[in-house]
């Protein structure tokens, strides 16, 4: 049995791996694999792409396939407050001691060979649920899709959720490049199922899916946007989407891409499974930071918004209340790849008040950084060096106010832990 200190310890070598930064490409976790007998080919996977909305798409496939009673494997990056949410099965996280002795089996390879820490991590989740022989694994890509160190699995069906302009220097400057890395997930022959995606990206996908032969399921087309509800298409059925655990209209259309995905590829058509599977994916996945409510009173929402796409979608949300409160005030950090002068753009004419922090990585933005973007964009920033203590003393003198932190998943996770030793 490890103790807290030892898996403490593999835990910070892991971490250190990050010094090797993003460096996508296949030959690396494709010789890893190997090296594990090739866990990857034992598993039935659903695979996941895109720009926004791919975690929570991840969490509605999962937590329908449990509700219908299969063994259901999620991976997703990154974690909020512990390692170990990356890599579940039916809700409960990767254990220590697997993390541990894992880390300890392969650790002269990962370092003789240079293995990233998104490799080690997806290689350890492959292995992790090929040796817990679950039913199916629902698998979120880090970054991309066709590079992307999770693209060796052969799906039984891609779904790519939404394309905006990010990480350009990696993934292209334009829409058409971003949707040809997205769109390298589809495989020959497997079905691909298009969320929020139209215009120049949605024929770049469609191109590729002609070129694999894939099947290929528009959201546009079995989906009916209606006011207060999704209205859906299934095989043999109509089904309507008025609510989910997880807050937003746009949490709706997250829900029936993961339940068309599914009814199309497994017949799930059930109605008190998939209506179960909705309610409790919160329970089922673990999932954090969609439109957390941290507080309710004073409001306190934490939301994993981290582009200009993400930030529309939460502030249409917000839209809904922000004329409950006297005073609206958020704080916002970013990683320095994002399009931080949109955002903040966004972001002021919303809010009263703009703090801005810096999550403390190697690839996040600086305050100083933060606060000169707002600055070039007419808008005042404040520095905060402290955010724990500002929200602990925004919740302790429980006004009529509303206070916001976005930006970052890394801050959220950062600041998380700290926070509910007080609410």
């Amino acid at each position: 049995m490890k103790s807290d200190n030892d898996i403490n310890s593999i835990l910070t070598k892991l971490y250190s791996m990050r010094q090797f930064h993003i460096k996508l490409g296949l030959e690396r976790i494709e010789k890893f694999l190997q090296t594990l007998d090739n866990p990857h080919k034992k598993l039935k996977v659903f695979h996941i792409a895109g720009s926004n909305g791919k975690g929570s798409t991840a969490s509605f496939i999962a937590s329908i396939l449990m509700a219908a009673g299969y063994k259901t494997g999620l991976y997703t990056s990154p974690h909020f407050v512990r390692f170990n949410e990356r890599v579940q099965i039916n809700g409960n996280l990767i254990e220590d001691e697997f993390i541990a002795s894992f880390y300890n089996k392969y650790e002269k390879y990962i370092i003789e060979n240079e293995i990233t820490f998104f490799e080690a991590t997806t290689a350890m989740a492959f292995d992790y649920f090929a040796r817990k022989d679950i039913d199916y694994a629902v698998i979120e890509t880090g970054l991309g899709g066709r590079l992307d160190a999770t693209n060796l699995v052969d799906p039984l069906a891609s779904v790519i959720t939404s394309i905006s302009l990010e990480h350009t220097h990696i993934l292209g400057d334009t829409v058409e490049k971003i949707a040809r890395e997205k769109g390298g997930i589809i495989k020959e022959g497997r079905p691909v199922f298009v969320g929020n995606v139209d215009g120049a990206a949605a024929e770049v996908i469609n191109g590729i899916a002609k070129e694999k032969k894939s099947s290929i399921f528009f959201l546009n087309n079995f989906a009916e946007k209606e006011k207060d509800f999704v209205n859906l298409t299934l095989k043999n059925q109509q089904f309507h989407i008025y609510k989910t655990p997880l807050i937003g209209y746009h949490q709706l259309i997250n829900c029936a891409l993961a339940l068309k995905t599914l009814n199309e590829t497994l017949n799930i058509n059930d109605g008190l499974v998939i209506d179960s599977g909705i309610e409790k994916v919160i329970e089922n996945t673990n999932i954090q930071g969609r439109y957390e409510v941290i507080s309710e009173s004073p409001k306190v929402i934490f939301d994993a918004a981290h582009n200009p796409e993400g930030i529309d979608t939460f502030l249409r949300e917000f839209k809904n209340e922000a004329g409950n409160y006297e005073k609206r005030s958020v704080i916002f950090a970013a990683m320095k790849d994002k399009e931080i002068p949109d955002m903040i753009k966004k972001l002021g004419k919303t809010f009263d008040t703009l703090y801005v922090t810096s999550v403390g990585f190697e690839r996040s933005a600086t305050i100083e950084e933060l606060k000169n973007a707002a600055e070039r964009a007419g808008i005042n920033a404040i520095p905060l060096y402290e955010p724990v203590e500002l929200i602990k003393d925004f919740i302790m003198n429980k006004k009529n106010e509303c206070l916001a932190v976005l930006g970052s998943i890394y801050l959220l996770g950062k600041l998380k832990s700290k926070i509910y030793q007080f609410t």
